[in-house]
Formats: C-alpha cells, sequence, structure tokens
C-alpha cells in the first residue's frame, strides 16, 4: 500500500503541474491564455508590429513609444470550453460547462517623445477541465483548476524615429487545484485533491523597426520563469476504506518547472491611413520541459518524462477603420500543441488549434470600446495505451467561443 500511496500522490502532483505548465496561449493550447485586449482578440493576436492600445504592454513593449499620452485599458474575456471524449468502449463524457474571466489591466504614459513606461495586471495562463467523478477517467484527472497573476511593468525608449526598444519585468503568481480518484479495489474509491501555489520571476524584450512609412517589423521575447510550487494533499476516505486512512495521511511536497521562452514576430502593412494587415509567427520552446521531479514531505521523490517538443503557430490580422468613430477586425490563427501521444492525458487534452475571429471598437471622444469574437476549434485526438496507461482511451473532442471586451480612456 505504500507504492500504491506514493504512487497516486506522485499521479495527482503531476497531473496538477501538467495543467499549470501550459503557459501556451489559447490559441494553440487548451489552458493558456493569451486573451489579452478584445483589440488584438479581433486580430487573431497578430499586434506585434503595430501600435493598438495599452495591451502593447503584453504583445510588445516597444510599441509604447507609439501611444500618445496616458492610456488606461481594463477588458475580459468569456472563454465558454467544450470537451467531449468517446471511449473506446463507445461510452461518451462531457466536461462541465463552465465559463473563466481571464482579465486584464494596462496603464501607459508617454513622457516625451522618446520614453514611455508601462504597467500590466493580466492572467497569462490557467483555466481548467471538469469532468464527472464517475467518468472513466477519474483516476487520472476530475477537476483541474488554475489561477495566475503577471505584473509586468515595462519601460520604452525611441532610439531613432524609426526604432523602438522596450523591456519589462515578469513577476507570476501562481494557485493550483486538482481532483481525482485513487482505486482502492474492494475498498471502493478514494478521493484525493492536491492544492499548490508558488511564483517567478521573468523579463520580456521588444523591438519595433519602422521600414517605410506603410511597412513595419515588430518582435518580442518572453524568458523563461522558474516556478517553484509548495502544495498539500488530502485525501477523502469512505467509510468502505476506512481501514486504509493510516496510509494515506495529508501530507506535502514540492516541485519546479521552467516556463518556456517565447519569440513573436510579425510584419505589419499600412494600405492605407485607415487600414492595416498584419502577419505574424510566435515559437515556444517546450523542448526544455524533459521531465517532472516531485519531492514529497515524507521523504519519498519521483521522475516523470514528459518529452515535449517546441511548437509554432502562425497568425494573420487586419483592421480597417470605417469612420471616425468605428473600426472592424478580423483574424485567424494556427497553432501546434506541445504534448506528444506517448504522454497525452485527459487532464490537458490538447491537440493543435484553428482560430477564427472577429471584431469591432467604437470610439467617442477619449474613449474606445471593444468587442471581439473567436471560434477557436481543436483538431481531435485519440489518446492510445502511454505512460498514463489505457485508463481513458479514446478521443478527445474540443472547442471553444472566446467572447472579448476591453475598455479604453485616452487621458
Amino acid at each position: 500500500m505504500n507504492i500504491l500511496f506514493k504512487r497516486s500522490l506522485h499521479v495527482l502532483i503531476l497531473a496538477t503541474f501538467l495543467v499549470m505548465g501550459t503557459i501556451q496561449p489559447i490559441f494553440a493550447a487548451g489552458f493558456g491564455i493569451f486573451t489579452q485586449g478584445a483589440d488584438a482578440l479581433g486580430q487573431a493576436n497578430a499586434v506585434t508590429a503595430h501600435a493598438d492600445g495599452p495591451s502593447a504592454v503584453f504583445f510588445n513593449p516597444a510599441l509604447l513609444t507609439e501611444l500618445p499620452g496616458t492610456q488606461i485599458e481594463i477588458g475580459t474575456t468569456a472563454v465558454l470550453p467544450s470537451r467531449d471524449f468517446t471511449s473506446t468502449s463507445g461510452e461518451t463524457w462531457d466536461n462541465a460547462d463552465t465559463a473563466y474571466f481571464p482579465s486584464t489591466f494596462y496603464l501607459t504614459h508617454q513622457f516625451d517623445t522618446r520614453f514611455s513606461a508601462g504597467l500590466a495586471v493580466y492572467n497569462p495562463f490557467g483555466l481548467g477541465t471538469i469532468w464527472d467523478n464517475d467518468w472513466e477517467g477519474r483516476f487520472i484527472a476530475t477537476k483541474s483548476r488554475i489561477t495566475t497573476f503577471n505584473i509586468n511593468p515595462t519601460l520604452a525608449y525611441r532610439v531613432t524615429p524609426r526604432i523602438s526598444i522596450g523591456a519589462g519585468l515578469d513577476i507570476l503568481l501562481l494557485d493550483a487545484k486538482l481532483k481525482n480518484k485513487i482505486d482502492a479495489g474492494p475498498f471502493g474509491e478514494i478521493g484525493q485533491e492536491f492544492a499548490g501555489d508558488g511564483e517567478g520571476v521573468g523579463f520580456n524584450v521588444g523591438l519595433l523597426v519602422k521600414l517605410s512609412d506603410a511597412l513595419s517589423f515588430g518582435a518580442g521575447y518572453r524568458s523563461e520563469i522558474k516556478v517553484d510550487i509548495d502544495g498539500n494533499a488530502k485525501f477523502d476516505i469512505p467509510a468502505t476504506a476506512a481501514p486504509l486512512a493510516s496510509l494515506f495521511p495529508n501530507t506535502g511536497g514540492q516541485t519546479s518547472i521552467t516556463l518556456p521562452q517565447q519569440v513573436t514576430a510579425g510584419l505589419a502593412y499600412c494600405i492605407s491611413p485607415v487600414w492595416v494587415v498584419e502577419a505574424g509567427l510566435r515559437w515556444e520552446g517546450w523542448s526544455s520541459f524533459e521531465q517532472l521531479k516531485i519531492t514529497l514531505d515524507n521523504g519519498g521523490s519521483d521522475v516523470a518524462p514528459r518529452n515535449w517538443h517546441d511548437t509554432w503557430a502562425y497568425n494573420v490580422g487586419t483592421k480597417y477603420h470605417v469612420n471616425k468613430r468605428l473600426a472592424v477586425m478580423a483574424g485567424y490563427l494556427y497553432g501546434q500543441n506541445p504534448i506528444p501521444d506517448s504522454t497525452f492525458e485527459p487532464a490537458i487534452p490538447d491537440s493543435d488549434t484553428h482560430l477564427f475571429t472577429a471584431g469591432a471598437e467604437l470610439s467617442i471622444d477619449n474613449i474606445k470600446l471593444a468587442l471581439a469574437y473567436g471560434f477557436q476549434l481543436q483538431e481531435d485526438r485519440d489518446k492510445t495505451t502511454n505512460l498514463s496507461g489505457s485508463n481513458a482511451n479514446g478521443k478527445y473532442e474540443n472547442y471553444l467561443h472566446l467572447i472579448g471586451i476591453s475598455l479604453t480612456c485616452v487621458f
């Protein structure tokens, strides 16, 4: 039973931090968040090379030199996921219909023609999955929840009339919770829950080059962030499993994970003073996530291979000003996922994705209201027997509706 205890606790902690580790944006994975502004969402995040408001703090801090005065933006995105599982046995289950609301706050200020600064607070990754307590994969995951906050102060400097640079600090706070079941054989099923939190620090830099009056190049880099996590495991032992209670004491666990570096780049072309088109790409270095080591307070430890791989995403977006008050946006993004078949499991039913977006922006005096919608279709994915065993083998189907709103005030 000690082996059963250590193995089940390992699965619990491991799955929690694997969910936490999916920093990739919603547009490329199911639990990361890249919906950092309604304007950007409407253009499928193709906003690295042209300024589209204070959300530039996130996408490319060098763009802050293009934002006049003082600007404040607040916003949120309703993320409405739908996940279905069809077992190899023919039975089907779906995720609970739960809405999530990652939110943003941005503040930018232009001191003069050369210097600008910004501050952002946003949710860089999170969301979760909720499966029925009696579903086929309950011994891997029933409920996964991640909440994160990133505090991101930035500075930008215009080196020449056509070149700007920017840099910022990422202060990341994380809170995670995961629930699943332990198969105790004739004693029934034991519920377990892991809750943990951690923090890490990284940085981001950006570059803007105006190649001509109509064409600009933008690039951004976000560093790796090492997150140290401390947590506690609790067990819900039914009466039928009372004889096993001493084998499942509440205990703590620690681990750390290095979130991958990210590179984004884009080319923006102004077809006319009222119409801009941008095409871009994003690379994320997930190959650094080769394994995960868990250390338990009871002296045990374990190492699990992950073998994730680097990913690419490609996007194109456009914004057209119909008149001084109204602008419309549209975009498309294709993104790869980092999880190989050997470590795919239902806590992160991730797959390659297609995102289709549209939006509108209304300007009245110094106020801008942006609304955007995105439909994210993830390609179907099959789980076969792998490092998670044969449990929950079958087809996973996922899609998401994204509804973003943001309000910007310019002083």
